[in-house]
């Protein structure tokens, strides 16, 4: 009976976003390269703060930096923390210049900068990466999520590397779908319903996992997780997954590259109405990325103290938790906003990779200057 109540509350949620998503979008030109891979520049602050946070609060990065946490300590964290000064540079000094501009990829800018080899080549370079690196990545972890909290292997009897190759091609297939079908403002609209949803969930989980913890005390729950103060270092030393000098190098350049240059999260901010909506939904995003810490790498200290070393792949940390401290009724409601997450994180990267691939490469090359075949072509 629970289970038949997770996996219909799960399929309802999932319902409900694509019927909203379509009633939002309904009688909305998606045609032409504007009206597919921008919207129409007609997005507010609100959506385009919460696909910007759905795009980033991946599946990947929820399990990752956890299990980071699980193995590591919570160095982790500056990531999270040095994205939210990273939005405030976007916002302020690149925005304006892009929107200036008129632009619909980034490598538009770069070309305006340099020259048309330097537009094609870093165009190939993002989407080669969106293809290697970023996709599969996204698709494994969340679909080790979602076997993890449904049992997928045994209930239809699979190998675990069976059953995750089987979730990760359905929510690639969803996901795709999704994006082709409905274009950046569907893609946006559903980001920031799923998004508002996971933000809560996520933040539930390490407040659920303290009162387990302590054996339905919060108070001592806290106080066990701090019996091991070598896993709340935030200062990462030679041997962490971040050492502490790295923020100061090579962090920041990253996140300067993730937040402010790659196609994926501006393509959401070239979509605003207006400078003061884009500015004001990545501002909004930053804002609130100063909460996520709470969600990334609390949950891992949580299942250290709750499972000690029992995963040898600590990407299996994060679920199990969430499986642990979840009540029953909740687990599809949370399902489905992981599974949103996974197929947000992979339609953002489809739609980007079309619109790099049809304004920077296809267009130039075949000299095509039809806005609705360009468009019909991504």
């Amino acid at each position: 009976m629970e289970m038949l109540f997770s996996v219909g509350s799960f399929f309802l949620f999932l319902v409900f976003v694509a019927l909203y998503s379509y009633r939002k979008t309904k009688g909305v030109s998606d045609s032409g390269v504007e009206g597919f891979f921008l919207a129409g520049r007609g997005l507010t602050g609100y959506f385009i703060a919460g696909s910007l946070l759905l795009s980033n609060l991946s599946a990947e990065q929820l399990v990752g930096l956890n299990g980071n946490a699980y193995r590591f300590d919570i160095s982790g964290m500056a990531w999270e923390s040095t994205a939210a000064v990273a939005t405030v540079v976007m916002a302020m000094f690149f925005l304006p210049r892009f929107l200036r501009r008129g632009i619909t990829t980034m490598p538009q800018f770069l070309e305006s900068r340099f020259d048309r080899n330097t537009r094609r080549m870093v165009s190939i370079m993002l989407l080669v990466g969106y293809a290697v690196m970023a996709n599969p990545c996204s698709l494994y972890l969340g679909a080790i999520t979602m076997n993890e909290m449904f049992d997928f292997q045994k209930i239809f009897s699979l190998p675990a590397w069976g059953a995750i190759g089987v979730l990760a091609f359905t929510m690639g297939a969803v996901g795709g779908l999704y994006a082709t079908l409905g274009g950046l403002k569907a893609v946006a609209i559903s980001d920031t319903i799923s998004g508002i949803i996971l933000l809560i969930a996520a933040l539930l989980i390490p407040i659920l996992g303290l009162f387990s913890l302590g054996d339905g005390s919060l108070l001592v729950g806290s106080k066990i997780l701090l019996s091991h103060p070598e896993q709340l270092n935030a200062i990462g030393n030679e041997t962490s997954s971040v050492p502490f000098s790295t923020i100061f190098t090579g962090m920041i350049c990253a996140n300067m590259f993730y937040w402010c240059t790659n196609q994926m999260i501006i393509q959401r901010t070239l979509g605003a109405k207006s400078l003061a909506e884009s500015q004001k939904g990545v501002l909004l995003a930053g804002t609130i990325k100063l909460l996520v810490p709470l969600a990334m790498v609390l949950p891992g200290l949580i299942a250290f103290n709750m499972f000690g070393h029992a995963f040898s792949n600590a990407d299996y940390a994060y679920p199990a938790l969430v499986k642990a401290v979840m009540p029953w009724w909740l687990i599809g409601m949370f399902a489905a906003a992981i599974f949103g997450t996974v197929i947000s994180h992979f339609n953002s990267i489809i739609n980007s990779s079309a619109t790099l691939f049809v304004i920077d490469l296809y267009g130039p090359l075949t000299g095509c200057q039809d806005e609705k075949k360009t468009g019909t072509c991504g």
